[in-house]
């Protein structure tokens, strides 16, 4: 027990753990530091995708948030996937019934790009949201065709963008699944729309979608 705790120690020493949010150093019981805990928002974000699909998150894409979201997706901070994924389950929550759901997925990357970044942080986070609501992971969609990264372009051109770049797992199945749909942020809802299309013409019974941000309106 005491060499354990020893080990547990040097280890935090050596590779401490960080708040989400202000990238304070903190400790292998905590979440976030106290400061950002308590200034976490109660209110959940709701944002609708391109097709209706509803859409739920605990912040807004802005600040300190938008900047913890792209330390954990660019700056390959992959620890910080159980905490988003509270936070996102937190929202999730006040907006579905969870007891009505079959499992949770994920916006999935092309092959290139998840070479490239080394992890894709939608799967990380729906991994830990099923985990954490005690769900499937179902890993049903996949992304065949490369296209531009949607923050380079217009919101005009974001829908044809992503037209016909997903697609269902080949021996996935779908049918009458009820899916909880996770991506890191939305703002103009149209790669989550896409994703939540092609589940349901694959034969979903209903898509619902959850992410850590939504961007202002």
């Amino acid at each position: 027990m005491l060499f354990e705790t020893l080990k547990r120690r040097a280890l935090a020493a050596l590779y401490p753990q960080h708040c989400p949010l202000c990238g304070g150093v903190i400790t292998a019981q905590e979440d976030f530091c106290e400061a950002c805990a308590r200034r976490l928002p109660e209110v959940t974000y709701r944002s609708g995708t391109i097709g209706g699909f509803p859409c739920s998150a605990p912040l807004l894409y802005r600040g300190e948030y938008a900047e913890a979201v792209k330390r954990y997706k660019f700056g390959r901070r992959r620890s910080y996937a159980h905490a988003l994924a509270l936070l996102i389950m937190r929202a999730a929550v006040s907006e579905y019934d969870l007891s009505e759901l079959d499992c949770i997925a994920c916006v999935p990357m092309h092959k290139r790009s998840l070479r490239r970044r080394g992890f894709n942080q939608a799967e990380l986070l729906a991994r830990e949201c099923a985990a954490i609501a005690g769900l499937p992971f179902a890993n049903l969609l996949e992304k065949p065709v490369r296209n531009k990264p949607q923050h380079f372009l217009k919101r005009s051109q974001r829908a044809a963008n992503v037209h016909g770049v997903f697609r269902v797992r080949e021996g996935a199945r779908v049918a009458n699944l009820r899916v909880l749909l996770i991506d890191d942020i939305i703002t103009t809802g149209n790669t989550l729309g896409e994703c939540a299309r092609i589940l349901e013409k694959g034969g979903c019974q209903s898509v619902c979608c959850a992410v850590v941000c939504a961007a202002p309106c």
